[in-house]
């Protein structure tokens, strides 16, 4: 009861803030960046805000800075008519943004310099705002937080920014900040998949786990193998080949990187719906059927596939919740392990490692569930990233170990689990003990995950946000700048929910669990 008091008294004071000024008085930015500096002038931003390079060592070939410019625009301007006068208004007008990138490169690589300098001055003349990035992607995300430094006058009917001259400098706490979606459990349309994308761009996540597949379904077309997509769950429930390629470089274009999984050898049970040999029997369908070398054909031809889409450096395999007694009781599977002295551990771990290879060996970086560590962790190749999800406690024993780990322990950051609130998100710190300094830098982030049983293209989300974006914060911003006390930012994160859903997307209330309804009429600001 105290702790809902608390949350609901910061709303409360939220909402108070609500007029023309509103955020001249505190630093209204999500997530908070890691340096800011103000001052207490008001501009005015042109109707015609004007994109400005010079100076840039980056050309922009594929637009990727003068798109990311004209969705910053549309996101400030919010379909309001901007039709006020400036005339008489009193306040300097910002006539553009200058954007100084000095790579020319825009390859989307892991670990790309994402940090940025953004300048907001209060005078000049021509007044334009300025931001320094060593990458585009830099630049991308000082385009989103110039964004949330501007504010609709509905008197003046003109754009306003407040508190102005803004020095602000920043740059990413981790560089995997992830969010899973599942197109298994439920089909997501492809729409769906952008605007999800779209909205984790708000928040500077910079990682889609796609979760293509699993027993459910498998949606998409593998041309290697092109009976697979048999198990989807419709005919139009499917993603072709080209989708999978347009989705990855809509992403790319908005600094956010695909990671594709195929979890094996368990959760794959539609894989045999076109492929029955993958089946260990027609009564018995899974895990995959670790005696069979079509089976890891088949794993060779995906990810064969998967080279030619997703160029991100990591792929996901798995290896989770796996189940073995279809191993042994399949009469000739059983004699397959005992022809090769293996037990069902043996085979579990046999299939593991093979299919690690077959992912090297198309250039890939491994991510594995959990799971595989906590039976066989000394035997994962060196290029494994463990994904944490179990629990707590995981994250540190594996950079004892030496390998790298991502962290989305299931009871904080799992999006399904609705009675997971946004303060339990905020306060999950990844690396909770872990103080070497060279075993922190083997964090490399974390990732919040939307499981797909009970949700699809009508409430994903909602059921994503604004849980993952305090889950963002606390993957962005630097330690020393997080809050000690989750209610203290309650009121920063209530203006960011309402601003997605100014933006188009459906953000749950604050108060109460995940997905829950408004309880009542009254502002944005207060729920």
């Amino acid at each position: 009861m105290a702790s809902a008091a608390r949350l609901l008294l910061a709303l409360l004071a939220a909402a108070a803030a609500v007029g023309p000024c509103a955020g001249a008085g505190r630093v209204d930015l999500w997530p908070m960046p890691a340096s800011v500096a103000r001052g207490a002038q008001t501009l005015l931003v042109s109707r015609d805000l004007k994109l400005s390079t010079a100076g840039s060592n980056y050309s922009d070939g594929r637009g990727i800075l003068r798109e990311a410019f004209q969705r910053m625009v549309a996101v400030v301007e919010l379909d309001h008519a901007i039709n006020g006068s400036y005339n008489g208004r009193g306040s300097p007008v910002l006539a553009g943004v200058r954007v100084v990138v000095r790579s020319p490169n825009d390859e989307l690589n892991f670990g790309v310099d994402e940090s940025y300098k953004l300048s907001v001055p209060a005078t000049g003349n021509p007044l334009y705002a300025q931001i320094e990035a060593q990458t585009v992607f830099g630049a991308l995300h000082a385009l989103e937080t110039f964004s949330q430094l501007c504010n609709f006058d509905f008197n003046a009917r003109l754009i306003e920014l407040h508190s102005a001259p803004w020095t602000i400098m920043d740059m990413p706490r981790f560089h995997y900040r992830g969010l899973l979606i599942d197109t298994s459990r439920h089909y997501l349309p492809v729409p769906v998949i952008k605007s999800v994308i779209d909205s984790m761009t708000f928040s500077k996540l910079n990682i889609l786990h796609w979760h293509i597949v699993d027993e459910q379904s498998f949606p998409l077309q593998i041309p290697s193998y092109p009976k697979l997509w048999n198990g989807a769950y419709s005919y139009s429930e499917r993603y072709t080949f080209d989708d999978a390629i347009d989705i990855v470089q809509y992403a790319e274009k908005r600094g956010v990187n695909v990671l594709a999984e195929i979890d094996v050898p368990g959760h794959a049970l539609s894989w045999g719906v076109g492929y029955p040999s993958l089946w260990p029997s027609a009564i018995c369908k899974e895990p995959l059927d670790v005696s069979n070398d079509f089976t890891f054909q088949v794993i060779n031809g995906i990810l064969s596939d998967f080279s030619k889409i997703f160029k991100f450096k990591f792929v996901h395999l798995g290896g989770d919740e796996v189940n073995t007694s279809c191993w042994t009781t399949t009469p000739r599977i059983k004699s397959w392990l005992i022809q090769h002295g293996m037990n069902e551990s043996d085979a579990y771990r046999y299939f593991v490692l093979r299919t690690q290879k077959i992912a090297i060996s198309h250039g890939y970086d491994i991510i594995n569930w959990e799971e595989t560590f906590n039976n066989f962790g000394d035997k994962l190749d060196r290029k494994t990233v463990v994904h944490n999800w179990l629990g707590s406690g995981v994250a540190e024993k594996v950079v004892t170990a030496g390998l790298r780990c991502i962290v989305s322990n299931q009871d904080k950051w799992y999006l399904d689990h609705l009675d997971a609130t946004w303060e339990g998100f905020y306060m999950n710190e990844p690396l909770t003990n872990i103080h070497n300094p060279e075993q922190q830098r083997l964090v490399l982030g974390g990732e919040v995950c939307m499981w797909g049983e009970h949700i699809d293209a009508s409430d994903i989300q909602q059921t994503i946000w604004p849980r993952a974006a305090a889950a963002a914060e606390r993957l962005w911003t630097p330690i020393e700048k997080l809050a000690k006390d989750a209610g203290s930012v309650a009121a920063r994160l209530a203006r960011f929910r309402c601003l997605l859903n100014q933006r188009g997307v459906a953000a749950a209330p604050l108060a109460g669990y995940g997905r829950s309804a408004p309880s009542e009429p009254g502002s944005c600001l207060r729920q």
